[in-house]
């Protein structure tokens, strides 16, 4: 079945929307995108992703393609043009299109495309085995806060994490584990505290990682806001990840290490379950 898909204020099968070959998104990876999960219709943490693309577009000087209540229309529209009851919405604005040049005028008009898919959000057989992780060096621009389309150096470790017969990769900058590589990375330790990298430029201020560490506060857990090694990810007594796509997906492997006794642990397993009750309360 062809999906419908946004491109531009039209509403087109997605064998006839186009972009430029001139686009500076396609040139440049000059463009920011975002991803919001949907549940029985609903978005899930839907005011997090819509204040983070507009941040995403303020440091990138790209103009809001349409106003905050028309967003909000939209991605409606595409859950009921398509008939999507459980997936996910993934959007992608560029600064628009020009002729090729490094430097760009400030009048283009950005071209804004938004698409679905669909699939069984709360059927992810994952969170009842965990994954394995490979490390590797982090490889990214600096401004990793930032949620650009720029992507070719996780796409590039997630192939090398399944030729080593793994499931993703943690960067490692300076002796300390930044993110995975399409989510943010988590430890909990032996005494039970939950550790995460604190925000900075050094990683997306993921919209799942915050909503979970609330959680976890909620529920009297210890949460330090630090950055943490590889050898002390090893050593824990739990880790996982947390992303938009798969809320929270505990790590089982390391290296070929196994992390603990090698089966997903009841604080990640725990705060899987409270973050999809409060979000599912919560959607809208």
């Amino acid at each position: 079945m062809t999906r419908t898909v946004y491109l531009n204020g039209q509403w087109l099968p997605e064998t006839e929307a186009k972009v430029s070959v001139f686009d500076r998104g396609f040139m440049f990876a000059d463009a920011i995108y975002e991803v919001t999960a949907v549940i029985g219709g609903k978005l899930i943490d839907y005011a997090g992703h819509a204040g983070r693309l507009k941040r995403s577009l303020a440091s990138l000087n790209i103009a809001a393609p349409v106003s905050d209540e028309d967003m909000l229309a939209l991605h409606r529209e595409i859950l009921a043009r398509n008939g999507m009851t459980d997936g996910l919405i993934y959007l992608q604005i560029s600064r628009g299109a020009q002729d090729r040049d490094f430097l760009f005028t400030n009048d283009l008009i950005p071209t804004f495309v938004m698409f679905t898919q669909s699939r069984p959000v709360l059927g992810n057989p994952k969170w009842g085995k965990g994954i394995s992780v490979i490390t590797m060096l982090e490889g990214r621009w600096e401004q990793r806060q930032i949620k650009t389309v720029q992507l070719l150096y996780s796409s590039l470790a997630k192939m090398e994490a399944q030729k080593q017969g793994a499931d993703d990769a943690f960067f490692v900058e300076n002796g300390f584990i930044t993110e995975a590589s399409s989510s943010n990375a988590h430890i909990v330790t032996k005494a039970g505290t939950l550790v995460t990298r604190d925000l900075s430029n050094a990683l997306l201020h993921g919209i799942t990682r915050g909503s979970v560490l609330d959680l976890a506060r909620r529920a009297g857990l210890t949460v330090e806001e630090r950055g943490f090694t590889p050898a002390e990810a090893k050593d824990a007594a739990e880790v996982f990840i947390t992303s938009a796509t798969n809320f929270v997906m505990p790590v089982t492997r390391i290296d070929g290490q196994p992390v603990g006794d090698g089966k997903p642990g009841p604080v990640s397993q725990t705060l899987l379950q409270a973050y999809i009750e409060d979000r599912l309360a919560s959607a809208i």
